[in-house]
């Protein structure tokens, strides 16, 4: 089943964000390459592409998973909660419909 992970970043993380990034983009990509990641990426705080010192709100993930426990081990390993660039994660089951 695919579960949206949405982690919530914390108040001035950047730094953290960026320190933990390639452990955190390499989780990504085995999921990617394991044919179980359906999106991923960060929000930015303000509405541009690149938000510069502002940083970013959180991201969000969704991928396949065998189990909401599952969904849930996977976040709660994640190098950003690791070095406390999420304040809080929500995980919960998602159902694609389109495109």
């Amino acid at each position: 089943m695919w579960y949206a992970i949405e982690g919530h970043d914390g108040d001035d993380v950047l730094a953290l964000r960026r320190q933990a990034r390639t452990r955190h983009l390499a989780r990504l990509e085995a999921l990617r390459d394991a044919g179980r990641l359906l999106l991923a990426g960060p929000c930015p705080r303000t509405d541009a592409e690149d938000p510069g010192p502002a940083g970013f709100s959180g991201s969000i993930v969704i991928a396949e998973f065998a189990s909401l426990d599952e969904a849930r081990g996977w976040a709660d390993a994640d190098p950003y909660v690791e070095a406390g660039v999420y304040a809080r994660v929500d995980v919960r089951p998602f159902r694609p419909v389109l495109p």
